[in-house]
């Protein structure tokens, strides 16, 4: 409040919206970050209805309700190849490697795997059927050779018992009971740990988009795959696969060279 009332050159009962635009202008030429200008947007709005309604003054408030800058959200993260390796060279558990495989190439949300049944399995036609997944969808979800092959392991190895949910924790005194949620984001601080990197479940799943883009998988069929209902979720990760972007622009210019005559057009 300080900084406004020295940078306001007019009685605060004259201050308008447009003197708010022009604050707010003012902000962003000493290069202060939109949350730190919507942090002043508040703090104005605050006292003016301070005034109004515990000093009783007739007054307008000129920043008006919902007022703010638009906050950039954070492009997701994804791993590198060898990042990818590293973490998974460090996991020597069947289950844990089979369930953090099928977040990488199947893209499965941690809620998904915690509840994915044996049932939903379609060995043969290498697919997953997601029922009551994010919104309450349902979706296919298919295996890569490498996670069909971790599944196996798993599902060889796992404990007899008639628990339909496929990932199982293995001791202690909830041992044969369904893996809950958080104790699979707990086996992936343990390996991230381990790996010396910064990954969580959400990164895998971040990955597999990164890499079906870079390999020219169609975005729409990438937004299927991840259960995104819009395609602008999807579109982000144009942002981030920068590969995907240069080898489609060297394409498309190597075709306009050709239609000009060649490289030698000029």
């Amino acid at each position: 409040m300080k900084q406004f009332i020295v940078w306001v050159d007019e009685p605060i009962q004259q201050v308008t919206h447009q003197k708010i635009g022009a604050y707010i202008d003012h902000l962003l030429r000493k290069k202060l970050a939109p949350k730190t200008i919507n942090c002043h947007l508040v703090t104005i709005r605050r006292f003016y209805e301070f005034l109004r309604d515990e000093e009783n003054l007739t007054i307008d408030n000129p920043v008006r309700n919902g007022r703010h800058l638009r906050l950039s959200k954070p492009l997701p993260k994804h791993l590198k190849d060898d990042e990818v390796m590293r973490f998974l060279n460090v996991i020597d558990n069947k289950r844990d490697r089979a369930m953090f495989m099928l977040m990488l190439r199947s893209g499965l949300r941690v809620s998904e795997v915690a509840n994915l049944t044996l049932e939903a399995i379609d060995w043969q036609r290498k697919r997953i059927y997601i029922l009551n997944g994010k919104g309450g969808k349902d979706r296919v979800v298919y295996i890569s050779n490498d996670s069909l092959r971790a599944l196996a392991a798993y599902v060889q190895s796992r404990m007899a018992c008639r628990v339909k949910k496929l990932f199982l924790v293995e001791r202690g005194i909830h041992k044969g009971k369904p893996l809950s949620v958080r104790g699979i984001q707990k086996r992936m601080e343990f390996f991230a740990k381990a790996s010396g990197l910064r990954v969580s479940s959400h990164h895998l799943r971040h990955t597999m988009a990164t890499q079906l883009l870079n390999a020219d998988a169609d975005l729409v069929t990438i937004q299927d795959l991840l259960g995104h209902d819009r395609i602008k979720t999807t579109q982000r990760y144009c942002k981030i696969s920068n590969l995907k972007v240069q080898k489609d622009y060297f394409k498309a210019m190597d075709k306009v060279l050709q239609r000009m005559g060649g490289e030698n057009f000029w």
